[in-house]
Parts: C-alpha cells; structure tokens; sequence
C-alpha cells in the first residue's frame, strides 16, 4: 500500500506540473505592417537626362530618387486621398498601356506610371490629357521631394 500512495504522489506531483504548461499560451509573434506601394512613378530621359523616381507607400511614406540623391517625404491623408482622386477621375485603369511618340522623335521624356496593378507608359508629344493631369501631380511630389533636404529613407522607416 505505501508503494501504492507513492506512486498516486508522484503522479499527482508530475500531472500538476505538467498542467502549468497546458494552460498557458504564447503570445502570437507581431509582425510588422509592410505597406503596399500605392504609385510607382519613374520618369527618364529629355535633353538634361532625367532620370527620378517617385514611389509613394499606402501608409504616406515616399521616396524621391534621382541621380545623386534619395529623399524621403511625409505624405498626410489628404495628399493621398488627392493622388487617389486624379488617378480616378483620369480614369487611370482604362488607359492603354502604352503612349509612343512619333518614330524619330529626339530628346523626350519617358514616363512609366504604375498605380495599383495597372501601368502606363508614354513619351512626350504622345501623353493624352487625362494623364497629364497624373504626370503633372506625381511632377509636383518629385519637385517636393527635392526641395525637403532629409537623410535616405532606410528599410525600417519604410516599413513604419
């Protein structure tokens, strides 16, 4: 009988420890927001040799680039909300996907627009009106880019 209690003593003592583990659980690993990229702008070319790049992230990050120099800006919900608006109301989606200038044609601009799924590209002389207005704009937040003087955008601001 004393072998039997323990027995039933170390089992109880094993089944309490045991059970300590059973009830709790482990947090869930928190991964960081990544953003979507909301308009991916690139413009190249023309007689100075462009070559910048505008990519502005869903959450109002953007990144300016160009030749010697990569800026990031702070985009607020309106600027998004107002990039949204042009790109609908150009009715951005039923564009073709291409715009080429007459062949010869020398020095010009080229520009590549990317927002949401849908890509657009075009030359000077060939850009129809509504995606003018686009061109225009995204021209506007690279100008804005360039005149704010801050340190290269790392990867964890981005992702912030």
């Amino acid at each position: 009988m004393k072998k039997w209690l323990g027995f039933f003593g170390l089992l109880i003592i094993a089944l309490i420890m045991v059970s300590g583990c059973l009830g709790s659980k482990t947090p869930p690993v928190s991964r960081p927001f990544t953003p979507a990229v909301l308009v991916d702008y690139y413009r190249t070319g023309g007689f100075v040799g462009l070559n910048d790049r505008l990519v502005i992230f869903d959450n109002g990050v953007a990144v300016v680039s160009g030749k010697n120099n990569n800026h990031e800006i702070e985009l607020n919900k309106s600027d998004i909300d107002r990039i949204n608006l042009i790109f609908n109301n150009s009715q951005f989606s039923m564009l073709e996907g291409n715009y080429s200038a007459r062949h010869g044609s020398a020095d010009l601009i080229r520009y590549s627009i990317r927002y949401h799924s849908k890509t657009v590209n075009a030359e000077d002389s060939a850009i129809p009106p509504a995606l003018q207005l686009v061109i225009d704009e995204l021209n506007r937040f690279l100008l804005l880019g360039r005149s704010v003087e801050q340190t290269p955008p790392s990867f964890t601001t981005i992702l912030n």
